[in-house]
């Protein structure tokens, strides 16, 4: 049910952000940004609940606790950094957007040293 919510409310961002957009670009851009991120918060709880879970099987499975926060980490960077390279593809900036995908992608892999690190590790130990 809660998908036709969000459908619900992302069509209704649409309808306004078309309506509004030859009169009032600047309106219609604020309107197309809260609508995402009304659409953000109704699914955190959703995510919250997936990543308990996560957090869970992990300990189960005896994972290092730095692993689960820093892939948690890696995914929402990577879900905001394609919500704002929408919003500015919206407004008419394709570099912008580029720039923030592009700043996404370093930091997610700056973020994730640690695992590929600690696969390397254990790659290495495999085959000595």
């Amino acid at each position: 049910m809660d998908i036709l919510q969000i459908t619900g409310i992302g069509l209704i961002g649409v309808i306004l952000v078309i309506s509004l957009k030859a009169q009032k670009p600047e309106i219609s851009l604020l309107i197309a940004l809260c609508t995402g991120i009304i659409i953000i918060i109704t699914i955190s709880s959703k995510l919250a609940a997936v990543f308990t879970l996560l957090g869970k099987y992990a300990n189960m499975a005896g994972l290092d606790e730095i692993y689960i926060p820093l892939l948690i980490k890696a995914v929402g960077i990577a879900y905001i950094t394609e919500f704002g390279s929408s919003i500015c593809k919206d407004a008419g900036e394709s570099s912008v957007a580029s720039k923030i995908e592009l700043a996404g992608k370093v930091i997610i892999a700056v973020l994730t040293v640690p695992i590929i690190t600690s696969l390397i590790e254990l790659i290495i130990s495999i085959l000595h």
